[in-house]
């Protein structure tokens, strides 16, 4: 079981963002009564990132098995958007 700090309201308000990076519970206290319990959580984006990295990976086994040049997929890509933006630079040229 985790040990759970004790703090006052204003010690807590004080030090708020140290409480948010640590990963100990804090029990938040008014006149030494317990009000409330803040408890930090920090999994989530650790595994947001996990998961994003497997994807990756298994979209890169993906991409290699069907013979997909991801460079070359990057230069048609860049030339698909360049000429959709000249259209608007001419007419914003035009408009001037």
């Amino acid at each position: 079981m985790m040990e759970t700090a004790k703090v006052g309201i204003r010690e807590f308000r004080t030090g708020l963002a140290e409480y948010i990076a640590s990963s100990t519970p804090v029990a938040v206290t008014r006149h030494g009564q317990t009000v409330g319990y803040f408890i930090p959580t920090h999994g989530k984006a650790e595994a947001d990132v996990a998961a994003l990295k497997k994807a990756s990976k298994a979209l890169d086994k993906l991409l290699a098995a069907q013979g997909v040049d991801v460079e070359a997929v990057v230069a048609d890509f860049k030339a698909v958007r360049r000429q959709a933006a000249s259209p608007r630079k001419k007419s914003k040229a035009a408009a001037a």
